[in-house]
């Protein structure tokens, strides 16, 4: 009945610190940029395969609120893991009944028009579709303020701080989500990338260039503890996976131009 219940006062809470909304759309320049991403899609060198994702409609039913069309960038060059803030004790089975908490604590409990994150995985390893618009587009988020463009973020169902027990099949799904999401723009995800903040609510004040993982920790953006120490720890470990789940086998990481177009 508690985890029914969720979000409680410590979910919303922990919601606090995602991002305070959906930013706008990206621009014209940034649209037309994202036709000739689709056209190189179709040759990028490191792809990684679709994990099997839960659809919403298997955790949200007919619960969803109206909310505006979707909004997209022209492409994923960074992933943000975020841990959700919630009991780690849960029945697997009981997933889509927490996730639909979350959803409820974000569009009832702070009138978002739909939840921030882009996939939420269960500590058994099940990819959840989160935020609508699509699992195969590059959605605009509303999970890591001033760094919602041209990212995906994955959020860990439970809470992970420091000496919390981080399942490897939790780790493995983000790291295949991850992979897959930055395969459409041949991203490593051993490498870090340029991105623009979009607001002064990051760590960063709006307009500046910021130099961060491509698989980043949501704190690398955004004031907060989140994913928490343990999970952050085993960042270093899902990049390496990722990578590989791309094909990538030698050590050509370098820093991407990967900042607005």
């Amino acid at each position: 009945m508690l985890l029914g219940s969720l979000p409680g006062l410590a979910a919303v809470a922990a919601l606090w610190l995602c991002a305070a909304g959906v930013e706008r759309a990206v621009s014209s320049h940034a649209r037309a940029a994202a036709a000739r991403t689709a056209a190189a899609r179709a040759t990028v060198a490191h792809a990684a395969p679709r994990p099997a994702v839960v659809p919403r409609a298997q955790w949200l039913g007919d619960a969803a609120r109206d909310q505006p069309d979707p909004r997209y960038d022209d492409a994923v060059v960074a992933v943000f893991v975020h841990h959700t803030d919630t009991p780690n004790a849960y029945d697997c089975a009981d997933a889509p009944g927490i996730i639909r908490g979350l959803y409820d604590g974000q569009t009832d409990g702070r009138d978002w028009d739909d939840l921030g994150y882009n996939f939420v995985v269960d500590r058994c390893g099940t990819v959840y579709e989160g935020r609508a618009g699509g699992i195969d587009r590059p959605v605009t988020g509303a999970h890591t303020q001033g760094f919602n463009h041209r990212t995906a973020g994955v959020a860990a169902l439970g809470t992970f701080t420091e000496g919390v027990p981080v399942p490897d099949a939790l780790t493995e799904a983000i790291a295949a989500v991850a992979a897959w999401k930055l395969g459409g723009s041949d991203t490593d995800p051993r490498t870090r990338v340029r991105l623009v903040s979009s607001n002064g609510h990051s760590r960063y004040t709006a307009g500046d260039t910021a130099t961060l993982p491509a698989v980043a920790g949501h704190d690398e953006g955004y004031q907060t503890t989140c994913p928490g120490a343990a999970l952050s720890a085993r960042l270093p470990e899902i990049r390496e996976r990722a990578a590989r789940l791309q094909g990538r086998t030698g050590d050509e990481r370098r820093v991407q131009e990967a900042g607005s177009p």
